[in-house]
Order: structure tokens, then C-alpha cells, then sequence
């Protein structure tokens, strides 16, 4: 959906090279926005989701790490 919104001039243009020092479009950055504002952040509430699931999984690997070997074997 495209809306139109009226926007100072000298605003849009520091808008805009904030946007290109953080390597995203006026877009992405307004887009990002709005996410973080109705609470639509997704990558946030992933990593929160993995990071309670970690602590909650308490660990049993006893100090047992992946092998390269086996990660890549075959069947």
C-alpha cells in the first residue's frame, strides 16, 4: 500500500542521509518504523522467542560439540 505524506523539505533531506548512512532507503526506514511502533517487529520478537527458549532448555550437551566431519558426512 503507498501513502503520500507532506513532509519539510530540510527534514526529508536529513531524513534521507540518515537513511543512507545506515544503508537503507527513506522507505525501509519508515517501514521499519511502523513495525517497531504497532509492535510488528519480527526479528525482534524471533530472537526474544530464541533467547527464552534457550534459558528455559536449561542445556544437556555436557560439553559435547559438533564435528565438522559429522555436520557434513553423508548417508
Amino acid at each position: 500500500m503507498n501513502i503520500t505524506l507532506a513532509v519539510d523539505d530540510d527534514l526529508l533531506r536529513d531524513a534521507r542521509q540518515v537513511a543512507r548512512a545506515m544503508g537503507k532507503s527513506l522507505n525501509q526506514l519508515v517501514r521499519d518504523y511502523l513495525e517497531r511502533l504497532t509492535g510488528h517487529d519480527r526479528a525482534e520478537d524471533e530472537v526474544q522467542e530464541l533467547l527464552r527458549l534457550s534459558a528455559e532448555g536449561g542445556g544437556r550437551s555436557r560439553g559435547w560439540r559438533f564435528d565438522r566431519d559429522e555436520l557434513h558426512e553423508r548417508s
